[in-house]
Parts: C-alpha cells; sequence; structure tokens
C-alpha cells in the first residue's frame, strides 16, 4: 500500500536523490499521447510540452481537445499542439488516426499509450471485440503497428504504455481473449486489459530487440483522476489521503521519455523509476509460449499483416 501510495514517490525521491529533467528535454522531438484530454493524460501532455516536444493530442472529444490546444498554445506561445479526434476502441477510427498522423507528420520520438476506462457492463465493439480489450490492447497495438515505421525513422523512440496494479490481480485466457466464459464485471475487465497490454509490451521489445524503438510499461501508483472518483468512487473516498497526484503519477512517464537510453530496459515494467515484476502471483502470469499466442490473437482481431513477425 505504501509502495503504490503518494508515500512511494515521496520516499523515493528523496533516498534515491530524483532529479527533474532539463527544461528542454525534449525540444525538437515528438510526442504523441492517447487520452490526453484528462487525468494521466492531460498532465503528460501539459508536462512534455513543457518540456520543448511537439505534442500530438489524441482524445475523443474535438471540444475538450480544441480547449487544450487552445491553452498549451498561450501557455507556450506557440503552436505545436496538433489535436486528432480518434476513439481507441474503434479499429477504423485507429486506423484514421494512424493515417492522418503519418500524412501530417515528419517524427515521432514518443508514443504514450494512456487511454483508458472502465465500463459499467458488457460492451461489443463494431469490429466485435469486448470494449475494454479494444480500447487498452487491441486498439493501441493497431497504432503502434501502423507508426512503427515512423518511429523507427528516430534515433531514440520510446513506446510507453501506462498500466494499473489491478492487472498483477487478474489471469487471461488468450483463447478467450472477450473473457466470454467470464462473468462480466468492470473493474476485472480492465485489469484483464491491463494484463494484455503489458504482456504485449514484451512481445514488442522482444521482436524489436536491437532497434532504435524501446518499449516499456509503467505503473502510475494509486492517483487521483477524473477516471477514478467517478468509476470506483467507494476506492477514491477510502484511499483520498494517501492518493497521489497527477503529476506525481506521471513521474514515471516523463522519466522514461527523457532519461539516458542506457537507464531504460526495452521490455520492464516500470514503477517509481524502477524495474519492477510483471507477476505478483502465478496463476496470473502469461509464459512465453501465451505471450506469442496472444500475440498472433491480437493481429488476427486487429485483421492486419504482422508488424513484427516472430
Amino acid at each position: 500500500m505504501p509502495s503504490f501510495s503518494r508515500i512511494g514517490p515521496v520516499v523515493r525521491r528523496r533516498l534515491f536523490g530524483w532529479t527533474d529533467p532539463a527544461p528542454d528535454a525534449l525540444a525538437g522531438r515528438a510526442a504523441l499521447v492517447t487520452g490526453a484530454t484528462g487525468g494521466l493524460g492531460r498532465a503528460t501532455a501539459e508536462t512534455v510540452a513543457g518540456l520543448g516536444a511537439r505534442v500530438l493530442l489524441v482524445g475523443r472529444d474535438q471540444a475538450r481537445l480544441d480547449d487544450l490546444r487552445t491553452l498549451l498554445t498561450e501557455r507556450h506561445g506557440e503552436d505545436r499542439f496538433p489535436a486528432f479526434v480518434a476513439d481507441m476502441a474503434s479499429l477504423d477510427a485507429v486506423r484514421g488516426l494512424a493515417e492522418a498522423i503519418l500524412e501530417a507528420e515528419s517524427r515521432l520520438d514518443v508514443l504514450v499509450d494512456n487511454a483508458g476506462a472502465i465500463y459499467p457492463e458488457r460492451t461489443p465493439t463494431a469490429d466485435g471485440i469486448e470494449a475494454s480489450m479494444a480500447l487498452m490492447a487491441v486498439g493501441p497495438f493497431v497504432l503502434t503497428a501502423a507508426l512503427l515505421p515512423l518511429l523507427r525513422q528516430s534515433r531514440d523512440a520510446r513506446v510507453i504504455a501506462v498500466t494499473s496494479g489491478g492487472m498483477y490481480t487478474q489471469s487471461i485466457d488468450v483463447e478467450d481473449l472477450d473473457g466470454a466464459r467470464v462473468e462480466y464485471n468492470g473493474p476485472r475487465f480492465y485489469a484483464r486489459a491491463k494484463r494484455a497490454q503489458v504482456a504485449l509490451v514484451r512481445e514488442w521489445a522482444r521482436r524489436t530487440s536491437g532497434s532504435s524503438v524501446t518499449f516499456t510499461a509503467m505503473h502510475p501508483g494509486w492517483a487521483r483522476t477524473p477516471g477514478l472518483t467517478e468509476s470506483l468512487p467507494g476506492f477514491d473516498r477510502a484511499m483520498s489521503p494517501i492518493l497521489r497526484t497527477p503529476d506525481e503519477g506521471i513521474d514515471t512517464i516523463i522519466w522514461l521519455a527523457t532519461a539516458a537510453r542506457a537507464e531504460i530496459e526495452s521490455g520492464r515494467l516500470y514503477l517509481d523509476r524502477r524495474p519492477r515484476s510483471f507477476d505478483r502471483a502465478p496463476q496470473t502470469r502469461l509464459v512465453a509460449a501465451e505471450r506469442r499466442r496472444l500475440w498472433d490473437v491480437v493481429v488476427g482481431r486487429a485483421v492486419i499483416a504482422d508488424p513484427a513477425p516472430d
């Protein structure tokens, strides 16, 4: 509990002598943030903008994107914040997003896979995929696959997936990705999708080993966000005194985006700037063969060519 709460970063900052990135740490680089209009995504977008990055803002709501773009432009005195409307749970929308980015942008150095939601009831998408899995696993996979050639043009590209401690509690049946044989529960299916997301990060890292792109996952700890308050009000009230602020929650995202390449190990999960175990219980573990099979299943559900054949 102390590790995931705000106690963790406060103690570790002092213990390990954390330093903040230089004010221009991302100058000349381009960063894409999904779910950029609220919670951790907004905090990430505002912070990387302050570090000099061109920030590609992705969200579902045009008005909220416009408001954020206006705020950032006024704050920094320049318009380097293109906005793209897309629902990451819709494969058609994700494909359209990727096409728009590839047409408009000449470089991409950081991709932050942050968009997430807890659905109150089982919801299939138009693609026939359970919505949690579509939003947090299959949709981001399609986007990453489409943008991989652009990322590879960077000498030092970073793909950062924002996960959740809930994934430690859940296993997934790779042959039942949508959980058709599992009783639906919103937080449980959110955690299942995050478990798949992290397993795919490990596969991306293995299959692109030696390239200029690193793939990592990070756990923000328990951070107070509008999504947490709305989806888990009881937890929010009970843990209120020790919840992290959004800025504390995104610290590791910013560190993974700005630290020297030698400090980052591709294929790892980080909490508070340190690599952590992917599993806390043996029954939730996906072994290597299952991760390979998950990759193949997601490629099939995404209806795309394999972006990084084994």
